[in-house]
């Protein structure tokens, strides 16, 4: 046997040719001298090409004649090519294809061709190369800027930045869902925004865009309705309706419907919404495909910890009483006075009951993901309250209500939230020889992508995207790219590293926003009231503790484009911002990436990687094997999986760059299968303490070792 329990291949004779999957497989098996067969997934992937792909893709004698037949038959949308002459956009395929690109991996290219590439209504041959993809996406965004479609080529054939699924899938194709990764949506309490909420959600679906819902401010089970005691059904009833609209509605069967909701830790009921995620539930509130998401104040910890009583106020009554939404309110500022005030209805439960419920129904099923209220709020720029997440847990933004008149029309549109999302590959933008460049184009690409959105069907997310221009810049690879430099992941010079380079992001991200603020003449709706307008944003940090602090860290950045400011720097770009504002009011937001991880040959977002050598079951295919990108036979020890590195490791590295996010970062928790209930909860209160925002998944070691993963973010998950 060989190292790790693998066993060693048997050598192949040289007149045998295996098939791509059966070299991918051997990812699984070491060679003669106990080592990873790396080369065999390179030799797959051409493999898939040879055996697969070529054969079953639409042969045309030159662009002129593929053009004109993907535009005649619908397959491409004409008005995007309309905006350029011929010669233009052959010269940009053809700056696309002189890279000639290679997927680095087996499951990179069949994820592409799988998911991405445009086939054709049959769905039995391809009709796009990677470079084609590229090239439709960078024309789309560009929407006829003759500068920014080459710069956007350029980012995403080099694997520097890498628009969400939703925006390379779509871009550019005539039957085709919307470029957006998610949306997020406040219910009221009343039905009208109960009925808008479900329709809004079956409209958005349809359109291939996760949903999260916000049910805090709906009335509990029991609650009166018309001052009629034990009226109200409470939040189950609806989620079962979200669940149903969910499973009815998806994006052309390219992509399942999806949806999460998200309850208030002192809902009162939010015992009964754990419990709908239990194994054994009845069947009549069981929820089997929506997420669950519980936003927990401070004050749920300090009652658990000074062993109070947790105290569930009544939604409406608190409503009658403050004026304004329950969601709306800081539950820990008011805490004590609701529990005094005897015109709210209450009851009290044992806080610490609720967290060993909370570690329970985690432990079973992976869910609910958890938003830290305070920590959520104190670090939010812009005025309003932040009530919510998305499927994936990375979007924080501000919200606002709707209101109705008696015909069902809006009295008032509130804004709710797009999620307009990209990532950067950090090994390659730390390798780019521009990095604000890079950070620029993807800035102006995504801010593309909510501008040329528009939900029509749901007014308060077109009110939100138009008034926000909000965008969200996200990271992948950072264990790839610290094991390629020899670093380990939550060491002292992987914290470093994580400081110095997310700092340096901020830094370029403002830049960005500022300059596009300064060229259209126009900020973001509410930048006057925001932290951004006064300054005092860039008051939270000390430049001083944006450079790297050890040596080898020191040397990355030095033989790097990268630009760490200086105080002059930080203080002359907080001046602009005051005098020109910024485009975007959020920038920043770290998905749980998946699918563009694949096809971009990164480790996934932010965390440590779930195992050296990853297995997946895709589709009819069965199993496939995915390497850590960046691992060799020679740095292995710098690939430690995220079971082995502990939460505590992956938490300190997450602390160190949600400082310098606006919004938030997927984090997803791995513990190996002794883990118990009270290790989540330790996760939970450090977590909690080390001012991290949101939790994802929790996932155990047992699915993992079965090839087998929790399902992920379908939305954002790019």
């Amino acid at each position: 046997m060989a190292p790790h329990g693998r066993s060693v291949a048997e050598p192949v004779k040289k007149e045998e040719q295996l098939d791509y999957h059966a070299l991918n497989a051997m990812l699984n098996l070491y060679d003669e001298n106990g080592e990873i067969q790396f080369a065999k997934d390179r030799e797959a992937a051409n493999q898939y090409f040879l055996q697969h792909v070529n054969q079953n893709t639409v042969f045309f004698h030159d662009l002129r004649e593929k053009l004109d037949y993907l535009v005649t038959n619908k397959y491409y949308e004409p008005e995007v090519l309309e905006k350029y002459d011929f010669e233009f956009i052959k010269e940009l395929f053809q700056r696309a294809y002189s890279y000639k690109f290679r997927f680095r991996s087996f499951l990179g290219a069949y994820k592409y061709y799988t998911s991405y590439t445009l086939k054709t209504f049959d769905g039995r041959r391809y009709l796009e190369r990677f470079e084609d993809r590229v090239c439709m996406v960078a024309l789309s965004l560009a929407d006829g800027d003759r500068k920014l479609a080459p710069r956007i080529v350029d980012e995403v054939m080099t694997g520097r930045f890498q628009p969400a699924t939703p925006t390379f899938l779509n871009a550019g194709k005539a039957q085709r869902g919307e470029p957006v990764s998610c949306f997020l949506l406040r219910l009221e309490d009343n039905m009208e925004s109960i009925g808008r909420s479900i329709n809004s959600a079956l409209q958005l679906s349809k359109r291939g865009g996760g949903v999260a819902l916000l049910l805090s401010n709906l009335r509990e089970a029991g609650a009166p309705i018309k001052h009629i005691q034990n009226q109200s059904s409470g939040v189950i009833p609806v989620m079962k309706l979200l669940e149903d609209s969910f499973s009815y509605a998806n994006q052309l069967g390219a992509r399942q419907g999806a949806g999460a909701v998200y309850l208030h830790a002192h809902h009162p009921d939010i015992m009964n919404f754990l419990d709908t995620k239990r194994e054994n539930a009845d069947e009549k509130i069981r929820i089997k495909t929506l997420s669950l998401g519980v936003v927990v104040p401070d004050i749920t910890f300090e009652l658990a910890r000074n062993k109070e009583p947790m105290y569930l106020f009544s939604p409406y009554d608190v409503e009658r009483v403050y004026g304004k939404p329950f969601s709306d309110i800081s539950i820990s500022e008011h805490y004590r006075d609701m529990v005094e005030d005897p015109r709210i209805g209450k009851k009290k439960i044992d806080p610490r009951v609720f967290f060993q419920t909370l570690a329970e129904i985690q432990f079973e099923s992976g869910y609910p993901y958890i938003v830290y209220e305070d920590t959520v709020n104190a670090a939010n720029p812009i005025a309003g309250r932040i009530n919510m997440s998305n499927l994936c847990s990375e979007i924080l933004q501000v919200n606002s209500p709707s209101e109705y008149n008696a015909d069902l029309s809006y009295k008032h549109i509130g804004e709710d939230i797009s999620c307009n999302l990209g990532s950067l590959n950090i090994a390659l933008t730390m390798d780019s020889p521009d990095f604000t460049g890079t950070v620029e184009t993807a800035i102006r690409g995504l801010t593309a992508v909510s501008e040329q959105t528009s939900i029509d069907s749901v007014p308060s997310i077109r009110e939100g995207n138009d008034g926000s221009h909000a965008i969200g810049l996200g990271q992948m690879n950072l264990h790839g790219y610290l094991g390629r430099e020899h670093i380990k992941y939550g060491s002292e010079e992987g914290l470093d590293f994580t400081n110095a380079y997310f700092a340096a992001i901020l830094y370029a991200v403002l830049q960005a926003s500022n300059k596009l603020a300064k060229e259209r003449g126009q900020k973001f709706r509410g930048f006057e009231d925001s932290e951004y307008a006064d300054g005092s944003y860039f008051d939270r940090f000390d430049p001083a503790e944006f450079l790297p602090r050890t040596e080898k860290v020191k040397e990355i950045f030095a033989n790097s484009t990268v630009v760490i400011p200086t105080a002059e720097q930080w203080a002359k770009l907080r001046q602009d911002v005051i005098e020109h504002g910024l485009f975007n009011r959020n920038l920043q937001a770290v998905p749980p990436t998946g699918s563009i991880s694949y096809i971009n040959n990164s480790t996934s977002s932010i965390h440590p990687i779930a195992s050296k050598v990853e297995i997946r079951k895709e589709g009819k295919i069965g199993r496939v094997y995915y390497p850590a990108p960046h691992m060799t036979n020679e740095n292995l020890e710098y690939f430690e999986d995220a079971y082995e590195i502990g939460y505590e490791k992956i938490i300190d590295t997450y602390a160190v760059a949600t400082k310098y996010v606006d919004q938030g970062l997927s984090l997803t928790l791995f513990f190996k299968d002794t883990a118990t209930t009270r290790d989540i909860n330790r996760a939970q209160i450090y977590a909690w303490r080390k001012k991290i925002k949101t939790l994802y998944y929790i996932r155990l070691r047992q699915v993992a070792l079965e090839g087998t993963e929790v399902e992920g973010c379908v939305s954002c998950m790019l």
